[in-house]
């Protein structure tokens, strides 16, 4: 078995980003480096204009740094036309967000389809896949169901079916448990811990504690750095405050 030149899936070396609001200039990044393995479940917390969705947007090729340079499984990123980047999304990245983002007239099958239709799958190989993508989220029976007929949890459920359909290599989860309860935002990190076990690179952005500490790696981010990067034990033991050795 040949080992891969490099085991990080993100690559990312001094990311900078600022935006221009009239005449003040905004620091998002100042320099961010970071790797992220292939197979980690990574929580990023921070305080709102912290820069962790600025990252976040950046992780998912939804915007580009001002400077600085970034590799998603090898490929550079920061060079991309437009075009390209909308290839490497819908080719590696699987989005989950707050609010579902589920079409509300369309059934949980055809929600879970859409990734599929815009890389051109035919009807046939698009149902079987969705099919498959929402038994392993345990919603088959559920597919001809709209959102609203959905609990929020399962509507989370069906949205992470439809990150899974194209068989992404990473997992972006914006604020995955925020419109959800206690309970459910379980059920919903069990499942994504699940997915991590099997493979899956999940990096979630929360701010809630409890959440992160269900991660495997947490980085905490202040004014555009990163002020803390831990490995921690992650699982449902460490999200009740268990202590890690």
């Amino acid at each position: 078995m040949n080992a891969p030149v490099s085991s990080s899936l993100i690559e990312a070396r001094d990311l900078v980003k600022t935006y221009t609001m009239g005449e003040q200039t905004v620091h998002a990044l100042r320099g961010v480096s970071l790797d992220i393995a292939e197979g980690d479940f990574v929580a990023i917390m921070g305080a709102s204009g912290s820069g962790k969705s600025t990252l976040m947007n950046i992780l998912g090729c939804l915007d580009l740094p001002s400077t600085g340079e970034y590799r998603l499984a090898g490929e550079e990123v920061e060079a991309m036309a437009q075009d390209q980047l909308a290839s490497i999304r819908n080719r590696r990245i699987g989005f989950v967000f707050q609010q579902f983002n589920l079409l509300p007239r369309t059934s949980a099958l055809e929600n879970v389809e859409l990734p599929m239709v815009y890389a051109g799958v035919k009807a046939a190989e698009r149902r079987v896949r969705s099919l498959a993508a929402l038994q392993r989220v345990g919603l088959a029976e559920r597919g001809d169901h709209t959102p609203s007929e959905l609990s929020g949890g399962q509507q989370q459920r069906v949205a992470i079916a439809r990150a899974l359909v194209n068989n992404p290599q990473l997992i972006l989860a914006d604020e995955p448990t925020g419109a959800l309860d206690t309970k459910t935002s379980e059920d919903i990190m069990r499942l994504l811990t699940e997915l991590n076990a099997q493979g899956m690179t999940v990096v979630i952005v929360t701010h809630e504690s409890d959440i992160a500490n269900w991660a495997r790696r947490k980085l905490v981010f202040r004014d555009g750095e990163i002020v803390e990067d831990v490995r921690q034990q992650g699982g449902p033991a460490a999200s009740q405050g268990a202590v890690v050795p």
